[in-house]
């Protein structure tokens, strides 16, 4: 077995057990299934009124899968469907109580990753900071389609409006003519 091998092993062991963690803290906390999850947060954070199809993209689901998810949270009174950017388009936009539960769910992702933080010191921190945002750059510049990285993010606690989210600035590298979400 390789030194890249083992630290690969690693590496997908942790990816899991932290999607794992922050999924049942999420779902514990807030009681939203991950995709809804993910849904408020995106469009809390970086997601200005986008239409279904946009949500999708963000989320990587299927129209259906995303049209079901968006009725589920309109039910719930968490967003509403407005006029689009045209005649045949709808907006998903979140309520007050949209907005509300999107907040419980990036308090409960930011508690989970702090507890598995904890035992490092803020030096260490710093270090893996780095070369997570190493990674994160790698895999932005592999990625092509599927769900967005950023979607659970918190947008302030990476940096993203002074310029410092890794994963932000390794997308506008690879794709310099993409439109850029608003920046909150």
């Amino acid at each position: 077995m390789t030194d890249v091998d083992r630290v690969g092993n690693v590496l997908g062991a942790l990816a899991l057990s932290v999607t794992d963690l922050t999924a049942a803290a999420i779902t514990d906390d807030t009681g939203h299934a991950p995709s809804a999850a993910a849904a408020l947060s995106a469009l809390h954070q970086f997601l200005d009124r986008p239409t279904v199809d946009r949500l999708r993209q963000v989320l990587g689901l299927t129209h259906s899968g995303a049209v079901r998810l968006v009725d589920r949270l309109d039910a719930a009174g968490l967003v509403v469907r407005e006029a689009g950017p045209d005649s045949r388009s709808r907006a998903v936009v979140l309520t007050d109580k949209g907005r509300a539960a999107a907040v419980r769910v990036t308090a409960a992702r930011t508690a989970a990753l702090g507890a598995a933080l904890a035992s490092f010191s803020a030096g260490e921190r710093q270090t893996l900071h780095t070369l997570l945002s190493r990674l994160m750059a790698g895999v932005v510049e592999a990625k092509d389609g599927g769900a967005w990285i950023c979607r659970l993010c918190d947008v302030q606690a990476c940096g993203r409006t002074e310029g410092h989210c890794p994963t932000a600035n390794a997308a506008a590298a690879k794709y310099p003519d993409a439109p850029r979400f608003p920046r909150r």
